[in-house]
């Protein structure tokens, strides 16, 4: 893999990048939201997506990603709340640049697990 902070990444869109993928399959069946934290990393990680709105959206999808949090996910009907609401917030933030192109490869990706 090549080095990214030499790719112009920043340490949180590095975790991101590498930890998004295997926690979703982790808690997919757990995630009601599972398609607007799809949707929104790929916003995140698109080019076109404006630098402060990709800030906003991988400070969600890190907090989501965290293990440690201010309430821990394994417990049951409640671990995800926090990570819901911290999501709510920044989607509700930017939601004009996630774009339909987001939400269908979300859809596409859900539609072939």
């Amino acid at each position: 893999m090549p080095d990214m902070s030499k790719l112009g990444m920043k340490p949180k869109e590095i975790r991101v990048r590498q930890d998004f993928w295997p926690k979703i399959r982790r808690v997919l069946g757990r995630v009601p939201f599972a398609s607007e934290l799809i949707a929104a990393y790929y916003c995140a990680i698109d080019p076109a997506t404006p630098a402060h709105v990709k800030a906003i959206l991988l400070g969600a999808l890190a907090y989501f990603i965290v293990p440690v949090d201010m309430v821990p996910d394994f417990i049951v009907l409640l671990g995800f709340t926090d990570d819901a609401a911290v999501l709510f917030m920044a989607v509700n933030r930017v939601r004009r640049h996630i774009r339909p192109e987001h939400r269908e490869r979300a859809r596409e990706y859900l539609a072939n697990i």
